[in-house]
């Protein structure tokens, strides 16, 4: 939904809304992120990339969360990180370089590719291009944070994994944030200390979109792909790697369904999985997520990464946060270590090529409407 050309009270109740959920920075931030994307220059802004810049960090792909998540946190750590941006909407691009004072801005993808100076990439563009962004970039010896989907297809994960085997040293990172959101993490650590499967039932209610949106688009994987798979990789984080092949994907979807499912998976330990995503009208207040999930004396509720309660047998646990937090400030600081550390590693390549193959299995369960088994 386009925020900006809203009534003006329904803009000022969705603005004091969030400022509730997210606080005022966050709020603010997604605001110019509205208006960023609808920016249009009728001069572009000039650079001079002949002047000293200590920034080693691009972002290719300058969309609405590169602006007000990537470059916002980025930003938060240290000003002067974000050397230079691309997008093939090159009015998107300058904008963002406008706002974080970027050396250069570009629509030409050779023009980071071949910059010596840039060591790390944030790639947020749309969701075909993702790897073959990444390939060229790991080919170049630059470490690359792959935002969701990290690839759209089996062919896309073989050649992400092949140039990663013949560049060791390039690391890795993926935007699946929520693993690192503080009571995702309070969640596992009470888990951890239990045996057993595990019984998980997700509920999302996800943004209304338009069917001509690009998400559909045949080559851009869907909503299983953008929106699905951070639940899926989620789940795994839950499960266990170790504990999740072979599972059995059953769906349960309305004829044709673009944006509503229900899946069902039972893991090789025996834990369960229910995922349910609903996107049949305007959620106000953004993605809604809840998370029911129970293993051995433990039992637990987490509602927009915002409040967690947790039973165990006659003690009860409760745990808020100010503001929603899904993790997106940990991640991208995550990532950061590929510049900052020598000792930083990225996502290993059995993670890379678990979550991938499961997110993949269950589109093709949910295209076909049969259960599948993946092996891994």
């Amino acid at each position: 939904m386009d925020y900006t050309d809203s009534k003006l009270l329904f803009k000022l109740k969705k603005l004091f809304r969030y400022l509730f959920i997210y606080g005022l920075d966050k709020t603010l931030v997604k605001v110019r992120g509205q208006y960023h994307m609808k920016k249009i220059y009728s001069e572009l802004p000039t650079y001079d990339r002949s002047k000293k810049h200590s920034g080693s960090i691009a972002i290719v792909g300058c969309g609405n969360f590169s602006y007000s998540a990537i470059a916002y946190n980025l930003n938060l750590c240290k000003t002067g990180l974000i050397r230079a941006c691309m997008d093939v909407n090159i009015n998107r691009a300058a904008s963002l370089y406008e706002k974080y004072k970027l050396l250069y801005y570009t629509d030409d993808f050779h023009d980071i590719l071949s910059d010596p100076q840039i060591r790390l990439v944030f790639i947020a563009s749309n969701h075909s291009t993702h790897s073959e962004y990444a390939v060229k970039c790991i080919e170049a010896g630059k470490n690359v944070h792959i935002e969701k989907p990290h690839v759209i297809c089996k062919q896309q994960l073989d050649s992400l994994q092949g140039i990663m085997l013949k560049n060791p040293d390039v690391n890795v990172y993926l935007g699946f944030n929520r693993p690192k959101s503080p009571l995702f993490l309070k969640l596992q650590s009470f888990l951890d200390r239990q045996i057993g499967p595990l019984m998980i039932n997700w509920f999302i209610a996800g943004h209304e979109i338009s069917d001509d949106h690009w998400y559909f688009d045949s080559n851009e994987g869907g909503r299983i792909l953008g929106n699905l798979c951070h639940w899926t990789d989620l789940t795994l984080h839950l499960v266990g790697l170790e504990n999740a092949f072979p599972c059995k994907i059953t769906p349960s979807c309305p004829n044709n369904a673009k944006s509503d499912f229900v899946v069902s998976v039972v893991f090789n330990d025996q834990s369960c999985a229910s995922i349910t995503f609903s996107a049949k009208g305007h959620t106000f207040e953004g993605v809604r997520e809840t998370l029911n999930v129970h293993k051995g004396d433990v039992l637990a509720n987490l509602a927009d990464f915002k409040s967690l309660s947790i039973d165990v047998i006659d003690k009860k646990y409760r745990f808020k946060t100010l503001f929603r937090d899904h993790g997106h400030k940990e991640n991208i600081f995550n990532s950061l270590n590929a510049v900052s550390s020598k000792n930083s590693f990225g996502e290993s390549s059995q993670h890379i090529n678990a979550t991938a193959l499961f997110f993949l299995a269950i589109k093709s369960a949910v295209e076909k409407n049969e259960s599948i088994i993946l092996s891994f």
